[in-house]
């Protein structure tokens, strides 16, 4: 018998993985590709362009370090809904404490930017409940559906129906024939 036959096979062909992506490489990733889509999330819920970048900076910086796997846009989005709904907290423990309304003010660019129908559904929108408010706005702006919705909410989706239902009546009452 060849003692090249008898011999066992001593290669196999090399599989390569694709390099695991570190946490920090994936929270950039996440940062870099969407943003300005998170800021665009954080501005209408909260009202000012300011405060919608100081939360998803927040949420950006509370995240790093954090498991790879943990880092996905749905988990993102939920953590920009929760900084937001602690935002609109605070200002509503503030309000309550100083006892006198402020109106936001927009800056000068905001203000010729919006055109005054846009504005007032703005406004409409931002008096609408917080769940309200948060059901649209990841409806209508972000798109999502409702099981998406009803994830980052963390809420049943007969609970998003009903309550996009309610906040669509709302803004239509108060819109009146602009809507």
């Amino acid at each position: 018998m060849n003692a090249e036959i008898s011999r066992p096979v001593e290669w196999a062909p090399q599989v390569h993985a694709p390099p695991a992506v570190s946490a920090e490489e994936g929270l950039s990733a996440l940062y870099r590709g969407h943003r300005l889509d998170l800021i665009r999330l954080a501005v209408l819920l909260v009202g000012d362009r300011e405060t919608a970048e100081d939360v998803v900076q927040d949420v950006f910086a509370r995240l790093h370090g954090r498991r790879p796997e943990v880092l996905t846009l749905a988990y993102v989005r939920t953590c920009v809904l929760n900084g937001s709904r602690s935002v609109l907290r605070r200002r509503a423990v503030a309000l309550r404490r100083t006892e006198r309304e402020r109106a936001p003010l927009d800056s000068a660019e905001t203000t010729a930017l919006l055109g005054e129908s846009r504005r007032e559904v703005l406004e409409a929108l931002l008096r609408l409940p917080g769940r309200q408010r948060e059901a649209l706005v990841l409806r209508y702006y972000l798109d999502l559906p409702e099981a998406e919705i009803a994830r980052t909410m963390r809420v049943k989706e007969s609970t998003v129906r009903s309550t996009t239902a309610r906040a669509l009546a709302k803004l239509h009452r108060e819109l009146g024939d602009n809507a």
